[in-house]
């Protein structure tokens, strides 16, 4: 006879490019979203929770480097049906949404969301293939002080959520601006104009003699490895290379560096032109260059951008995985994209937006020690005795109805130091304990486990004596005696 075989175990180990999140991570986020989402209200932005599958069509071909299966995104084909996506942003959903209800909702439509999206990118240190984002976009306005108002906003959201003035800037570029220099340079073919502007992208790394040699023929990276250029001559390459070292001393002279960069094309004037209303209106809303500021190096890597361009970038130092210091970086990005929705209306609708990169945002706030991994857990109700479990629940019920959050142990009650190991692993900030002696007398144990803890490393016996971590109170001040415990605690 012969052996069936046994099918094998699912390995469990989560994919590889996806995390896990567990109860603080996501507290923390939580907690964020929060944040912001009441920075965007306050501007006057609603809420819209739109699908996250889009069909490929609707989803469109704009993310950068698509040299992978599928273009950048995680996609299937129904039976006899369409190609569907998961989404790789919160912007394009937000295209496919106004066209489909643009007869129903105001314009210009003011718009927030947050949420998961999906990109079928190769991982790397801190880079996951599905991540937050909470985005705010106005469509319907051609107004660049629409696109202003995106900037301020953005520059509110990450002081309201602790990033100080000073540990942060928004820089503000436009793609008029990048396409006048590209005109400049007689570029005509879009593979190559896409090459020009990725090298740009890289000058905060490379520096503007690096641009200069992946503009030509190419460079040696820190590995040793050897970059391939573009291949311009230097005659090609030269407005580039203005125009990358166009930032003057203040607004006005960059300004006046861009106007010379692209005094050739009218595109790119017209960017200039913007981008000097735009300052204006940034300087009267009160935001100065320390917190937005026009920086020509802002490129973005998605292809669907039409005008003003935004990064907000956080300037403090961290170490990296070498142990080297490094800028912080990136946490946020957008623009505007006029001609978004016109691939289903077949008319230009002018939209401008930003997306803020939430998981990226948190890291930033924990390398600085803005936010703890280690949150209070719930009240913990020992059990005695498992006869008497409704005892212990109706302690529960009490503490909670008071506002506490609290829970009974529903493990194994045989052993009393499991369950305060328990409680340890829970972060909870008390035990209650109930034994027969206890009932009888009308009375309740309870153990401050944080002050408990606190003794344990470093008190002295006399502290111990005048702060004792356990205590007794009368069954009936339950509520009382715990809540005075937690207030002390804060």
């Amino acid at each position: 006879m012969v052996k069936e075989k046994k099918t094998p175990r699912p390995k469990a180990q989560t994919p590889k490019g996806f995390r896990d999140y567990f109860g603080v991570e996501v507290a923390e986020r939580n907690a964020m979203l929060e944040t912001i989402v009441s920075v965007y209200h306050h501007y006057g932005f609603d809420a819209l929770e739109s699908s996250a599958v889009e069909t490929i069509e609707a989803l469109g071909k704009f993310l950068p480097d698509v040299d992978r299966p599928n273009e950048g995104v995680f996609a299937w084909q129904e039976e006899d049906s369409d190609w569907l996506a998961l989404r790789y942003d919160l912007t394009a959903p937000l295209a496919r949404v106004y066209a489909q209800y643009r007869n129903d909702l105001p314009t210009p439509y003011r718009r927030f969301s947050m949420g998961p999206v999906w990109r079928n990118e190769k991982p790397g240190p801190g880079r996951y293939r599905q991540f937050y984002q909470c985005d705010a976009d106005t469509v319907g306005a051609a107004n660049v002080a629409a696109d202003a108002e995106i900037c301020m906003m953005l520059a509110d959201v990450l002081e309201q959520v602790g990033i100080p003035r000073g540990d942060y800037v928004v820089r503000v570029n436009h793609r008029k601006v990048l396409n006048g220099i590209l005109e400049t340079m007689g570029l005509m073919h879009q593979k190559q104009r896409d090459a020009v502007l990725r090298t740009i992208d890289k000058c905060d790394k490379v520096g503007v003699s690096g641009v200069r040699e992946l503009l030509g023929k190419g460079r040696l990276d820190a590995s040793g490895a050897y970059i391939d250029g573009v291949g311009l001559s230097e005659d090609q390459a030269e407005p580039v290379l203005a125009f990358l070292t166009s930032k003057g001393e203040d607004t006005s002279k960059t300004i006046f560096n861009l106007r010379e960069a692209v005094r050739y094309s009218e595109t790119g004037a017209k960017g200039v032109d913007e981008l000097e209303i735009i300052a204006e209106l940034l300087i009267a809303g009160g935001y100065g260059p320390d917190q937005i500021d026009v920086d020509p190096s802002v490129v973005r890597g998605l292809g669907y951008y039409t005008g003003p361009v935004f990064e907000a970038e956080l300037t403090f130092e961290i170490l990296d995985e070498k142990g080297r210091q490094r800028q912080f970086g990136s946490v946020a990005g957008g623009g505007r994209y006029d001609d978004l929705v016109k691939r289903f209306t077949g008319q230009e609708v002018p939209a401008t937006g930003i997306s803020i990169g939430v998981d990226r945002l948190l890291a930033a706030q924990r390398e600085k020690g803005r936010i703890t991994s280690k949150k209070t857990g719930p009240v913990v109700v020992t059990v005695m005795d498992r006869n008497r479990m409704a005892d212990y629940q109706a302690m529960v019920s009490e503490l909670r109805q008071a506002g506490i959050r609290a829970e009974v142990y529903l493990g194994n009650p045989k052993n009393f130091g499991n369950q305060l190991k328990y409680a340890d692993k829970r972060n909870a900030p008390v035990a209650v304990i109930e034994g027969d002696t206890e009932k009888q007398n009308g009375l309740v144990q309870i153990k401050d486990l944080i002050l408990g803890s606190q003794i344990a490393l470093n008190a002295t016996l006399e502290e111990w004596k005048e702060n004792p971590a356990q205590s007794e109170s009368a069954r009936s001040d339950l509520v009382k005696s715990v809540s005075a415990i937690l207030k002390r605690q804060d």
